[in-house]
């Protein structure tokens, strides 16, 4: 199929993206938390957040490969 390797290449690139700005971003929430004495229930949020993220950055790279060996 034509296109198909440039979108495979596009959402790859979007989940690396989100992969690593998940990670930052929680690292720097963390970090912030203990600096600041937030309560446990912000870092919980931030925890969630990250996982969502991976999760979708999992799901997303999954089907690429899926795709990738069904053809």
């Amino acid at each position: 199929m034509a296109g198909r390797p440039d979108r495979d290449t596009a959402q790859i690139r979007q989940a690396a993206v989100v992969i690593a700005v998940a990670m930052t971003a929680w690292i720097v929430v963390q970090w912030l938390g203990a600096r600041y004495g937030w309560a446990a229930r912000w870092a919980f949020l931030a925890d969630l957040a990250a996982i969502g993220a991976f999760v979708w950055s999992l799901i997303v790279t999954w089907r690429i490969w899926r795709r990738r060996n069904d053809s």
